[in-house]
């Protein structure tokens, strides 16, 4: 029987994937736990002091010996989170970009879409992104399509919330940043799931401001090539490619607004 219980803070985990964080993972860590007890940092391999600087934090540290890349930290979280039988995911990468308190809007959104991956779209203050970030973001949006067949804002976030049904699922045979993408494509081809995206800020390393960012572990050129070249060869061995267009064009992103606390 399916828990028809409202997704709360008691019933979903935070899983935060962390490479050599140690500039802010605990400033990450304690801005979630304001919201959140099922907090998950899955330390893949760090060779710096991750670890040590949120020891005395409640939260789970599940450590990688070496680097595994994101695709298996999150699923050591998912693996986690399944153990103890919650009802869903929320993640956030370990680097600060994310900002915890969008994290409830998630939920909420989540509540208002039930079975649907909800994402936080970067799309408040575009313009403090760099371009070539923002031009990587909507290739990779048009890349995901063909993989989903419906149009999804800011497929390349890392700050998400993964109902049940999706963290279960297994044999999704893709490594690194790619892992994220095939996600949403094998829960919408085995599940049926949805996207919604719901705007959030992000912060970067600006000219104008000293707050610490370590450089970014996506390289644009080389995981959207990866990703890319994944989704080409999967729309290519599942054919029926004008059919896919004419889905895709027909199934615009759905973008999802709503105050939370209104």
């Amino acid at each position: 029987m399916n828990d028809q219980r409202p997704l709360c803070a008691d019933n979903v985990a935070v899983v935060i994937p962390a490479l050599n964080e140690e500039l802010r993972i605990r400033q990450v860590v304690e801005g979630v736990l304001q919201y959140f007890p099922h907090v998950i940092v899955v330390d893949d391999g760090s060779s710096d002091r991750t670890t040590d600087c949120i020891a005395d934090l409640p939260v789970t540290v599940l450590r990688h010996r070496q680097r595994m890349g994101k695709g298996q930290a999150l699923r050591s979280g998912f693996a986690e989170a399944n153990r103890r039988g919650l009802r869903g995911v929320l993640t956030l990468d370990g680097d600060g970009q994310h900002v915890a308190a969008d994290l409830p809007r998630l939920l909420a959104s989540a509540n208002r879409h039930p079975a649907c991956i909800i994402i936080g779209a970067r799309l408040r203050k575009r313009a403090s992104q760099p371009l070539y970030r923002r031009l990587a973001n909507e290739f990779g949006d048009w890349g995901i399509a063909w993989g989903t067949h419906y149009q999804v804002a800011d497929s390349q976030s890392g700050q998400r919330f993964y109902p049940a049904e999706v963290i279960a699922l297994r044999e999704i045979s893709a490594e690194g940043f790619v892992f994220e993408a095939q996600v949403v494509i094998s829960a919408a081809r085995q599940l049926g799931t949805r996207c919604v995206s719901v705007p959030i800020e992000s912060r970067y390393r600006c000219a104008d401001s000293d707050e610490p960012f370590r450089p970014s572990h996506f390289k644009p050129l080389r995981d959207l090539y990866n990703i890319t070249s994944h989704i080409v060869l999967l729309a290519l061995r599942h054919g029926h490619i004008w059919r896919v267009y004419r889905s895709i064009r027909a199934n615009p992103p759905v973008i999802d607004s709503t105050d939370a606390a209104g």
